[in-house]
């Protein structure tokens, strides 16, 4: 890999703002009514047709793939593989390329290229985090030959060699549990990393050191850093700047389109629900909610999934806040009991403020496991249930502890909390829905994975940040459960306890992610468990004003903005 010149681009992410809880508009509502047992995965079909695939055929786009999987197959324009799949990737249209970049990944690791084709930092750090990304289990002890035993640093010349530092941070970020040669590999990466920022003269340079300490790529949603990436893309070794910048261009056109026609089918759906008008103190965010399976589903051929899971995930937020701030003990008791009874007749003895929420449930859920049904040949509703059982009786636990002041263990308020997120009921129905069920993969097999994404999103949660959303409910947190169990503890290393115990997670992630990738079967269920962690940090870095800039930010790109802005 001599000579090989890339930029990488410094990303323009995270600004502005969405509003808190109660302020969130949607900003594209349908003027059509959704009808509930309306066929989603038929009616999507042909918005695929028109919307994806009319593009993907066009002639320009056409010849713009070709010309890409030449230079794939042959490196004819001097360009490398792994940095071309790298910047395939960053910009977001790899899905094009997925058999070109499988024979490039699998070639690689055939001839062990990590310990013996490659020997600098960046080459070894970019090899080993494509594999690993594809589910290669490419050992750490690939970066042994760079350590240096008498003072354990890794390249006498490595503080010069800034993009050598944020390669080894980066591919640092792909370490699981006992792989302790990464773990100083982050380490001595951060801290060079900062002396060179402090030095560095370079603006370019400083935004660059700065977005890969605070957003690492493995642990930050792509579609975030696409926009800026493809608009500072130099080109590899003088080529493929024109050519992968339009294609680049062609895909977001496409794909911002196929997410508006999304949205506003989701929005008219819940706007025919009537939840919002019936109880006023609900969440009513559309826009946010169909951000979650936008930016977890990310071919853009899966626009009937995307629609599937964004009527599920609006119970999760109903169903907390009649928890949270509605219900007594009483009739949240009656609620669970009708959601495990799970029949029309049992709303009768809900009070009347519940019954609309439960018939929606009990519609839309039913209404998913028949469309899935359709479509794999396997009904899925007994296990779409139970997961609404399970969520109904986490959410009554919690509500039962604040009720009666009782402070819960950190283990006792985790292992509950973990089900209180909502990821494994929205895990359960994307497993579904992505047609694992009807595949060699078991439900028990994604559990883990599942239950890592659940712990991230609630210790997240519980940083305090949000500061409850502005609701009057409280529901406990984690960090509050710590300090009573550490009476010495302060907040700031509560906090810090909290952030280490993320990081341990990511660890378990990881090694997940790699078992599930060996079977083509659950990669997709693995990429979308990925993409769910890396959404966690958008969802809930609330500023002082109880706003999330960084989601709305990304909204805009995703769905109204100008990839050239």
């Amino acid at each position: 890999m001599a000579n090989i010149t890339i930029a990488f681009s410094p990303s323009q992410l995270y600004l502005c703002q969405i509003g808190s809880k109660r302020s969130i508009q949607v900003s594209c509502r349908s003027s059509n009514k959704w009808n509930v047992q309306e066929d989603l995965f038929k009616e999507t079909s042909h918005l695929q047709t028109s919307y994806y695939y009319d593009g993907f055929n066009s002639t320009k786009f056409g010849l713009l793939v070709k010309d890409v999987k030449y230079a794939l197959r042959t490196e004819i324009y001097n360009t490398n593989n792994l940095v071309l799949v790298d910047t395939l990737q960053r910009m977001g249209i790899e899905h094009h390329f997925q058999q070109e970049i499988q024979s490039i990944l699998q070639k690689e690791y055939e001839q062990n290229a990590c310990f013996l084709k490659y020997q600098t930092h960046f080459d070894v750090s970019l090899c080993f985090r494509l594999l690993r990304q594809q589910g290669y289990h490419v050992s750490a002890d690939v970066f042994k030959k760079f350590k240096n035993n008498d003072d354990g640093t890794f390249g006498l010349n490595l503080g010069q060699d800034v993009y050598g530092l944020i390669g080894l941070y980066e591919a640092s970020q792909l370490g699981v549990e006992g792989e302790y040669i990464l773990e100083e590999i982050a380490n001595f990466s951060v801290d060079h990393l900062n002396a060179c920022l402090a030095n560095s003269d370079s603006c370019d340079e400083a935004r660059i050191i700065k977005e890969t300490l605070k957003y690492p790529y493995h642990k930050s949603l792509a579609s975030c850093k696409a926009k800026s990436f493809i608009n500072n893309f130099k080109g590899i070794n003088g080529w493929g700047k024109s050519t992968l910048q339009e294609l680049a261009n062609i895909e977001y056109s496409i794909t911002q389109e196929i997410h508006q026609h999304e949205l506003a089918q989701v929005s008219g759906w819940w706007g025919s629900l009537g939840l919002a008008e019936d109880l006023k103190l609900l969440r009513d965010q559309p826009l946010k909610w169909y951000t979650w399976p936008m930016a977890v589903l990310t071919d853009p051929k899966m626009s009937q999934q995307r629609i599937e899971l964004a009527k599920c995930i609006p119970f999760v937020y109903v169903i907390d806040d009649i928890f949270d701030v509605y219900g007594t003990i009483e009739e949240l008791t009656l609620f669970t009991q009708a959601v495990k009874r799970w029949e029309l007749v049992a709303m009768l003895d809900l009070p009347e403020y519940m019954r609309s929420t439960y018939k929606a449930l009990y519609d839309t859920i039913n209404d998913i496991g028949y469309n899935i049904h359709k479509i794999y040949g396997q009904n899925p509703t007994q296990n779409l249930r139970n997961v609404w059982v399970s969520l109904c009786n986490a959410f009554l636990k919690e509500a039962k502890w604040f009720a009666s002041g009782v402070v819960p263990t950190t283990d006792e308020y985790l292992k509950n909390g973990i089900v209180s997120s909502g990821v494994h009921a929205v895990s359960v129905h994307m497993f579904y829905l992505l047609g694992l069920g009807v595949s060699s993969i078991h439900l028990e097999d994604v559990s883990a994975i599942s239950s890592s994404v659940a712990t991230i999103l609630r210790l997240w949660d519980d940083l305090g940040s949000a500061k409850d959303e502005n609701q009057e409910g409280k529901d406990g947190s984690y960090i509050e459960c710590y300090m009573k169990e550490n009476k010495d503890a302060s907040i700031e290393l509560a906090r810090e306890h909290v952030i280490n115990l993320i990081e341990d997670e990511w660890k378990k992630l990881n090694k997940e992610h790699l078992h599930l990738m060996i079977s083509p079967s659950s990669r997709s269920f693995s990429k979308a468990s990925l993409n769910s962690a890396r959404m966690v940090p958008l969802m809930y870095s609330y500023d002082d004003n109880q706003s999330l800039p960084i989601l709305q930010e990304y909204i805009k790109s995703m769905l109204y903005g100008d990839l050239s802005v």
